[in-house]
């Protein structure tokens, strides 16, 4: 009997738990739908999907403290479907940071407003990265998750995980469809990055209709032949424990990134728009808004969150003010026992101060110093920094020897050799420009740079532009930047390239003429 007792207790406490999940997840789904009425455009239909996956992250499994949202070892979350950003700001105001208030989701996609339509992490505190453009997201986790990797072979020691932390991501089938997706997944499975989990919002639904009208391969396959883990969850609508059991399965796996496909429903809940791309990108309505809380049961009026909800996100925030708490005493002890490094990561890391005298470091010519192409000057110029900056990284597209962008004082940044500095990107601009602008965006000093030839900078123009839209602060080395490539025929000569980046907001075009305008240009660049 006492075995049928405990049984029933469990029972109960399941089905309480169940019924706190599903008011968590339906406050959320809500506050979308309500700030997307109220501002007459947006986009609902993804918030209400992925709404179970933010509720775990954000209310159980991501480490973070709304207090110091920069904190270096927190969690970091990106959402790549971008234009599903009242999610993210509906978890953010749940979850108790200061930067989203009801009064500022009552203002979502407003002018001034701290709610933008798309995320901006130069307006928004808890926003990592400024995402929209589809696959843009994706592509910086890859790059959020590298620095983490980078950092933790560099300072972590036997006890002592400075830098231990993991990098979500939910993307979209848009995502899934962009080339920048393939390129940068690639590179994310070559490394073995095992602390990247992205959730694949399997919904069927674009813009234009279903999947089947454009996008019919096998995804999971895909993304295993790139050596990711692939884990699927069958009803992501409302079966919040298989998501919590596919994020421990992805953790076990060390080794691999993995992809967690989350079928779901877009506009979940909604009794005519829902599993239509009429959920997509307009509102509701106010008729469809009130069918839609009466088939989810939710008896809470506009923009109207119960006070348990509160309770349930901040309860995690709390837990990660306590694992902050216990990684400053971690920190004490480091700096005991490993003074010399820690030095290094109180300046580099949290102060993400530059080293005193480094503009010493770069080469100062005369006149009687003999003349060489400005690639060779950056090669000495790059060289040289690397040598007094222990945070520059960066690499090519393919074209290091051709660029001149290879640091000789390390190695390769590898699976199994995460210290080392040189990234090898393969033969993927696009991506490389997204990585290297989240290896910034990361807010723990790396200095990131990319090269490839001037023509090609047209491949990753977005992620330049996104660079500059953000405050990313890489750096982009072109080279062959004229008509002197000549024997390589039109396509390989930019006669209007350099001109067209000119016109990039933000974006800081220089083209030395000499050595000394090349060391120039790279003080102003870093």
């Amino acid at each position: 009997r006492r075995g049928g007792r405990g049984a029933r207790t469990a029972a109960r406490a399941t089905a309480v738990s169940a019924e706190v999940d599903t008011e968590c997840v339906n406050a959320i789904r809500f506050l979308a739908v309500d700030a997307v009425n109220k501002a007459n455009s947006g986009h609902p239909g993804a918030p209400m999907g992925q709404a179970p996956i933010g509720y775990v992250l954000f209310a159980e499994e991501m480490s973070f403290n709304p207090g110091d949202p920069d904190w270096a070892n927190r969690d970091r979350f990106v959402l790549s479907t971008g234009h599903g950003c009242m999610l993210q700001y509906s978890l953010l105001h749940l979850a108790g940071y200061d930067s989203v208030s009801m009064e500022d989701i009552k203002q979502f996609r407003q002018w001034g407003s701290k709610t933008p339509g798309h995320p901006e992490n130069f307006e928004t505190a808890g926003i990592e990265v400024t995402t929209g453009p589809l696959g843009m997201g994706i592509s910086n986790a890859v790059g959020l998750a590298a620095a983490e990797a980078h950092l933790a072979a560099v300072y972590n020691r036997p006890g002592m995980p400075l830098v231990d932390h993991y990098t979500y991501c939910i993307m979209g089938d848009g995502c899934m469809q962009e080339g920048i997706s393939h390129e940068s997944c690639a590179y994310a499975g070559h490394l073995g990055l095992g602390k990247l989990i992205a959730f694949y919002d399997d919904n069927n639904i674009t813009i234009d209709g279903h999947t089947e009208l454009s996008f019919t391969e096998d995804v999971g396959k895909r993304y295993e032949a790139y050596g990711w883990q692939v884990l699927t969850v069958e009803d992501g609508n409302t079966d919040v424990e298989a998501i919590r059991k596919a994020i421990a399965e992805a953790k076990a796996c060390t080794d691999k990134p993995t992809l967690i496909k989350v079928k779901t429903v877009i506009g979940f809940g909604s009794p005519n728009k829902a599993d239509s791309h009429d959920a997509h990108g307009a509102p509701l309505g106010a008729e469809e808004a009130t069918a839609t809380r009466e088939n989810l049961g939710w008896k809470y009026g506009e923009f109207e969150v119960p006070p348990s909800v509160y309770d349930v996100f901040k309860a995690n925030a709390a837990e990660g003010a306590k694992k902050q708490e216990a990684w400053k005493a971690m920190w004490a002890e480091y700096q005991e026992k490993e003074p010399e490094l820690a030095a290094q990561f109180k300046r580099a890391v949290l102060d993400r101060e530059l080293p005193e005298g480094w503009v010493d470091a770069l080469p100062k010519l005369t006149p009687e110093d003999k003349g060489k192409a400005t690639r060779l000057h950056s090669q000495d110029c790059l060289n040289a920094l690397a040598s007094v900056m222990p945070e520059l990284i960066g690499g090519s597209a393919d074209l290091a020897p051709s660029n001149m962008t290879l640091m000789k004082c390390t190695g390769d940044f590898l699976r199994g050799s995460y210290e080392g500095r040189n990234m090898r990107f393969g033969i993927r601009e696009f991506g490389m420009g997204a990585v290297c602008n989240a290896v910034s965006l990361h807010k723990t000093g790396l200095v990131p740079y990319c090269a490839t030839f001037t023509i090609f900078s047209d491949y990753m123009r977005n992620a330049i532009r996104l660079s500059a839209l953000a405050q990313a602060g890489t750096i982009f080395v072109t080279t062959h930047d004229s008509i002197a490539v000549g024997e390589d025929g039109p396509t390989h000569q930019p006669i209007e390239t350099v001109p067209s980046l000119r016109m990039i907001p933000d974006l800081t075009v220089i083209r030395p003429a000499d050595g000394n305008e090349t060391a120039g240009a790279y003080k102003v660049a870093v």
